[in-house]
């Protein structure tokens, strides 16, 4: 799979953009600000319907403009697919597919997959719960793109669930009042958050070998124990904690029950805080390193290793599924040493097709023969084989 061409219309700095690419190392080099990572950015939102660097979709489109707009001729197994998403300001977004509009937006997901390591990635170590959610999820929907569908329709009942609990709460609604006004909810998000909660609890069962694999190669260690665990808040029972081959062996059923069953557990404390305290919203996926918690006891360059590890890892497990996604390498070089950089230049060289972004050329590894194109004040130009 690859970009073939690019199209961008009031996209960020770009009023309009449109640029040809080849399949192997693709190195856009500029100083800072000066719109490289918005090339990439984009090609990565067309593959997510996310960007890698903001939660909203405001500051994408550029200064004064009503819309953006992003397209793409990608290349997969000797087919070329055009997909185009229209951004609009303050709107539901608008999309295409071979030029034709598509019902849902989410509908393109899938036409083309990548996988975008970026400075922002220490949060993956460092950051709070919700970073690793998102980075399973994300790699959920790249692998089976209906996954953006259960992923809406979680957030979509769980608003509803929330509205509901606040007016409860807003009009001192009795308990068993609650009940019967919940019971619908509860069904609804009970049934979609437990087929989500199961298909995280298997990914995470296959992403973990191959994190640490990546780990030790990248660290230098085979002895280190790197280690992923699913910390659900409606597994466990005030007497029992179940382990990650109790709950991998769960179905969506058993998932289902037992959230219908937290739910009432912890319905006094919903309707006092307004709010759904236990779900997929909650969890957390931690990692540790030789049996320490990687968040409070990581080095910084520890931490850039689990980083890039679990980007690296996502990418072997895609690859795994015949998917072959684009790699994209944002501004990353540079923060690398020796050792962590000929590691990267390994996964870039074996991509089909990859995006790397320098502030200068010497940030690039020399090993990598790359065709070059220079970014300077929005304009891409100079391309030179290299």
């Amino acid at each position: 799979m690859w970009v073939k061409s690019l199209h961008l219309s009031d996209f960020r700095s770009y009023a309009a953009l449109d640029i040809t690419f080849e399949g192997g190392v693709n190195c856009l080099v500029g100083s800072n600000g000066q719109g490289k990572t918005n090339v990439i950015e984009a090609i990565g939102y067309l593959a997510t319907l996310q960007s890698h660097r903001v939660a909203s979709d405001a500051p994408l489109v550029r200064l004064g403009a009503d819309h953006a707009v992003i397209g793409a001729v990608v290349s997969h197994e000797d087919r070329h697919m055009s997909v185009e998403i229209q951004i609009n300001a303050g709107r539901a977004n608008r999309a295409k597919l071979n030029r034709t509009p598509v019902t849902r937006v989410r509908d393109i997901v899938g036409v083309l997959r990548t996988v975008v390591f970026s400075p922002e990635d220490l949060s993956l170590v460092k950051g709070d719960p919700g970073e690793r959610r998102n980075f399973l999820d994300e790699l959920l929907t790249l692998r089976t793109p209906r996954i953006a569908g259960l992923r809406a329709d979680v957030d979509r009942v769980l608003k509803q669930r929330n509205a509901l609990l606040k007016s409860a709460a807003a009009t001192g609604m009795s308990q068993s009042a609650a009940d019967t006004a919940l019971a619908v909810w509860d069904e609804q998000y009970a049934l979609h958050a437990a087929e989500l909660l199961h298909e995280r609890v298997h990914l995470l069962q296959q992403l973990q070998p191959l994190v640490a694999d990546r780990y030790r190669h990248v660290a230098g260690d085979v002895g280190l124990d790197v280690a992923m665990r699913y910390q659900s808040s409606v597994a466990g029972t005030d007497d029992h904690t179940p382990g990650p081959d109790e709950m991998t062996a769960w179905t969506p059923m058993h998932w289902q029950q037992r959230l219908l069953e937290q739910l009432r557990v912890h319905r006094r404390q919903e309707l006092a805080r307004a709010v759904t305290v236990v779900g997929p919203h909650r969890d957390e996926i931690a990692l540790s390193i030789a049996g320490m918690p990687a968040r409070a006891f990581l080095s910084h360059g520890e931490s850039w290793s689990l980083a890039l590890s679990l980007r690296l890892a996502s990418y072997d497990l895609l690859v795994g599924d015949d998917i072959a996604p684009v790699l994209i390498l944002d501004d990353v070089f540079a923060e690398l040493d020796d050792v962590r950089r000929a590691h990267l230049v390994d996964a870039v060289t074996s991509a089909t097709q990859s995006f790397i972004t320098a502030a200068v050329e010497h940030d690039i590894p020399a090993q990598l023969h790359a065709r070059r194109y220079v970014v300077t004040k929005g304009q891409v130009s100079d391309v030179r084989p290299q």
